[in-house]
C-alpha cells in the first residue's frame, strides 16, 4: 500500500508541474518557490500545537486547490501559482513520508511516524 500511495503522490506532483506549465511564469519560478510552504514549520518555534496548525495550513492540498480555483475564477495568476506550489509541495512531502501533523509532535503525521 505504501508504494501505491507514493506512486499516487508522484502522479499528483507531476500534475502540479502540468498546472504550473499552464500559467504564464518562467520555468525557474517553480523550483525557486517549491520549498516556500515549509515556512509553516516556523510555528514549531512557539509550540507543537501552533506548529501543527501552521504546518498543516501550508501543506493542505484541499486548501491549495481552493486557492487555485479561486485564482482561476478571478483570472488571477498569482493565486493560481500559490495553489499550484502548495499542491505540488504537499505531494512532494508526502512522497517522502511527511504528512499532515498531529498536535503532539512534528514526527507524528497522518501517514504515521516520520523515520519509521
Amino acid at each position: 500500500m505504501k508504494t501505491s500511495l507514493k506512486i499516487e503522490e508522484c502522479i499528483m506532483f507531476a500534475f502540479g508541474i502540468f498546472l504550473f506549465n499552464t500559467l504564464d511564469f518562467d520555468w525557474w519560478w517553480f523550483p525557486a518557490l517549491l520549498l516556500l510552504p515549509d515556512i509553516g514549520m516556523l510555528g514549531y518555534m512557539v509550540n507543537a500545537k501552533v506548529g501543527a496548525i501552521t504546518y498543516n495550513f501550508f501543506h493542505h492540498k484541499g486548501m491549495a486547490l481552493v486557492v487555485y480555483m479561486l485564482g482561476f475564477y478571478l483570472k488571477n495568476n498569482i493565486l493560481q501559482l500559490i495553489g499550484v506550489i502548495v499542491f505540488a509541495h504537499a505531494s512532494l512531502d508526502r512522497i517522502f513520508g511527511y504528512g499532515l501533523k498531529y498536535f503532539d509532535a512534528f514526527k507524528n503525521t497522518h501517514l504515521g511516524q516520520i523515520g519509521k
